[in-house]
């Protein structure tokens, strides 16, 4: 590949244009440090125009409540199954207290997701249960926005209770949940998944259940796990399919669309020792994540102007890297995380807004509340 050519997918990015999956390809397959650079600062341009100066953060919390999980995904250090000594259920008293404590640490946001546990039921029925999960704490803090069950719990309540995905998502959006997490994408190439979570949801699913909450108003975010045995084709291939989506619900006009996207690069340490083996590290490699940050900004940025690293994955100095390579938001300040955390990730399980803000500040960039949606809130 001649520098020119490189150099014309760079300029026609700049001007405004969708590069193709072959061109992306080319980018994340550069390993010349000063090619690099070049893509980094096109990234940032373009994080600039398409995003402006400002770094953003939501106060969040997580809660993960159960750990009993009926699938195996080959990466999962977080699943157990009923009876383990370590596995957990919370109950509902459990959740309205860590809700409270989120709300008195200024929290407008709460991120609900936990293990696809078959007893998880209210009358033999699976909804019911998830809904109470829900009006548990929008009975009691109507003002926080619930960011809850990915599109993986989505198939999972329709498949025990024999319902559509259409239903599920309606019954949850009424009874209060806000926006849908985009993770257990994964990558979505069904190669990869047979691998890497085989009883996961197929691509076609992922992809149907997250364009039928755009449809009913639920915006979804949007996620990679990269960094383990994927190829750079499969990894463009994953931002081509979210690029589509993101296309489709914009063109026909849907109530709701993703609003940002994430990279999750692989954390290895704890996983289950075949997948370890095969990816050879623990720790993701930072300089592969921010050309994958750099070229999905690149890629997505015209549709998908919100950026987002994961503090939990690459520590703070990683993720604070990262908004120099296409990122214009570090995150929320979790609370708790166990789902990474028990991956062995170094990053932590919480996060004060004021150490976010210095991150930032470091930068000589300005920062700012958001809430979930990417309204701007108070003043910094």
């Amino acid at each position: 590949m001649t520098n020119i050519t490189l150099d014309t997918i760079l300029e026609r990015s700049l001007l405004g244009f969708n590069i193709s999956p072959s061109e992306a390809v080319v980018l994340l397959n550069q390993t010349d440090p000063e090619t690099v650079n070049i893509i980094r600062e096109t990234a940032d341009k373009l994080r600039q125009k398409q995003a402006g100066e400002t770094v953003t953060y939501v106060i969040n919390r997580n809660i993960n409540f159960t750990n009993i999980c009926e699938q195996h995904c080959s990466f999962c250090a977080f699943r157990r199954d009923d009876g383990d000594t370590d596995a957990y259920w919370l109950d509902w008293a459990q959740i309205l207290e860590k809700s409270t404590d989120a709300v008195s640490r200024g929290a407008t946001e709460i991120c609900m997701q936990g293990g696809l546990n078959p007893q998880a039921q209210i009358n033999g029925k699976s909804l019911p249960y998830y809904i109470k999960l829900v009006e548990t704490i929008k009975q009691e803090f109507p003002q926080l926005h619930l960011h809850a069950f990915s599109p993986q719990e989505i198939q999972f309540i329709a498949r025990v209770d024999g319902i559509s995905h259409t239903h599920v998502i309606e019954a949850l959006r009424d009874a209060g949940v806000g926006s849908m997490p985009g993770t257990a994408a994964e990558v979505l190439d069904d190669q990869v998944r047979k691998v890497l979570c085989p009883e996961k949801i197929d691509t076609a699913t992922w992809l149907e259940i997250v364009s039928t909450a755009h449809k009913l108003g639920v915006p979804t975010t949007s996620t990679m796990l990269s960094g383990h045995i994927e190829t750079p084709e499969q990894q463009i291939g994953h931002l081509e399919k979210l690029r589509s989506l993101q296309q489709t619900a914009l063109e026909k006009g849907y109530p709701a669309k993703i609003t940002e996207f994430i990279i999750l690069p692989f954390v290895g340490q704890e996983a289950p020792k075949s997948l370890r083996r095969r990816v050879g590290r623990d720790q993701p490699v930072l300089a592969d994540a921010l050309l994958l940050t750099a070229v999905a900004r690149i890629f997505l940025g015209n549709c998908i102007p919100n950026h987002q690293p994961s503090w939990v994955k690459l520590g703070l100095a990683g993720a604070t890297e990262a908004l120099t390579w296409g990122c214009n938001d570090i995150g929320g300040t979790l609370m708790e995380e166990h789902i990474t955390t028990m991956a062995g990730a170094i990053g932590g399980t919480c996060m004060e807004v004021e150490t976010l803000q210095n991150a930032i500040a470091s930068l000589n960039r300005p920062y700012q509340q958001r809430n979930t949606l990417y309204e701007v809130m108070g003043n910094g």
